[in-house]
């Protein structure tokens, strides 16, 4: 490990990856309906970091595994420790969408 790696964000190309094989889990994309509208990454739900309550329509399972993005990496930040809180036991935050290297939706 380099003297400054501690420094780099989560990688969300590797996020994704693991996402995609851990059974049952969900990748979160917590930005506005209208980013996420504007291109998602595929099989991503959307609920955005100021309405993360409703998380429960669609993990009503507290051990259910969230992996969490974002444009940055800063509201998927939040939006783990939000999920933390409320008793979410395997929260992810993958980072930003702005460094994905894969295809989007709109």
């Amino acid at each position: 490990m380099g003297l400054f790696e501690f420094l780099r964000g989560p990688d969300i190309n590797q996020g994704v990856e693991e996402q995609r094989i851990v059974t049952g889990s969900i990748l979160l994309d917590v930005r506005g309906e209208d980013e996420y509208s504007g291109g998602h990454i595929p099989g991503s739900k959307n609920i955005p970091l100021q309405t993360i309550d409703n998380i429960y329509n669609i993990a009503k399972d507290k051990n259910t595994p969230l992996y969490v993005y974002c444009y940055s990496g800063s509201r998927s930040r939040q939006a783990t420790a939000a999920l933390q809180r409320m008793g979410y036991q395997q929260v992810k935050n993958i980072g930003g969408i702005a460094a994905w290297r894969g295809k989007v939706e709109a």
